[in-house]
C-alpha cells in the first residue's frame, strides 16, 4: 500500500505537479554544488568556484550598496539565494525535456510571499511601533491628519500589491518566453529558435536579477528611517 502510494507520487504528474518536482530538483542541485565547492575551495578560484564567487560578490555588493553594510550582510544570504535559485529555475526551461518552475504562478508566489513577510518582520523589529511612520507620508501634523490617513491606506495597498507584482512579473515573462519558443519552433524549427534560446538566457538572467533587486529595495525601505 505504501509502496504503491510512493510510486503514484513519483510517476503521476497530477499528484506532484512538474513545477514542484523541478523546484525540488533545483534546490538539490544548488545544495549539491555548494557542498562540492565548499569541500574544494582554492585560493585561486577557477571553474565552477570562480562562477559562484562572481555571483556571490555581485549579490553582496547589491545588498551593501542598497541597504548598507550591516543590514546588507544580514540580508545577503536571502538575496543571493533568491537570485541563484530563480536563475537556475529559469534556465531549466531551456533544457530539452525540462520545464521552468518559474513559469507557474504558484512557484513565483512562493518566492514573493517570504520577501513580503521578511520586509515587515524586520521593519517592525528595527523600528518597533515607529514602523507605522513608513505608511503616513512625509507630512505629520494635526493639520495633515486627513492626508496622513489617505497616505496610510495608499501605502497599505501598495505594500499588499508587492508580492502580486513580484509573482506576476516573473511568471508572465517566463511563460511568454516559453510560448514564443514553442510557436517559433513550429514555424522555423532551426534558425529562429536558436536565436530565441540565446534571448531566453538573457531573459532568465534579467528576471532573476530584477526579482533580487526589488527584494533588496523592499528590505532597504523597511529598515531605513522613515522620511
Amino acid at each position: 500500500m505504501h509502496e504503491s502510494a510512493l510510486m503514484d507520487l513519483i510517476i503521476n504528474p497530477e499528484v506532484v505537479p512538474h513545477y514542484v518536482s523541478y523546484a525540488f530538483l533545483a534546490s538539490i542541485i544548488l545544495i549539491a554544488v555548494s557542498i562540492i565547492i565548499r569541500g574544494s575551495i582554492k585560493l585561486v578560484p577557477k571553474g565552477t568556484q570562480n562562477v559562484f564567487e562572481v555571483i556571490v560578490e555581485a549579490m553582496l555588493n547589491l545588498a551593501e550598496e542598497n541597504i548598507g553594510h550591516h543590514w546588507g550582510r544580514t540580508f545577503f544570504p536571502l538575496i543571493a539565494t533568491i537570485f541563484m535559485y530563480i536563475l537556475l529555475c529559469n534556465f531549466m526551461g531551456l533544457v530539452p525535456g525540462f520545464a521552468s518552475p518559474t513559469s507557474n504562478l504558484n512557484m513565483t508566489a512562493s518566492m514573493a510571499v517570504p520577501v513580503f513577510f521578511a520586509t515587515h518582520v524586520y521593519g517592525i523589529r528595527v523600528h518597533k511601533l515607529g514602523y507605522i511612520k513608513h505608511f503616513l507620508g512625509p507630512m505629520r501634523s494635526l493639520a495633515a491628519l486627513p492626508l496622513m490617513i489617505l497616505m496610510f491606506f495608499v501605502e497599505v495597498i501598495g505594500h499588499l500589491a508587492r508580492p502580486v507584482t513580484l509573482s506576476v512579473r516573473l511568471f508572465g515573462n517566463m511563460i511568454a518566453k516559453h510560448i514564443i519558443l514553442i510557436v517559433l519552433g513550429i514555424l522555423t524549427p532551426i534558425i529562429v529558435p536558436t536565436a530565441i534560446l540565446i534571448l531566453g538566457v538573457l531573459v532568465g538572467l534579467v528576471q532573476a536579477f530584477v526579482f533580487a533587486l526589488l527584494a533588496t529595495l523592499y528590505l532597504a525601505g523597511a529598515v531605513e528611517e522613515a522620511h
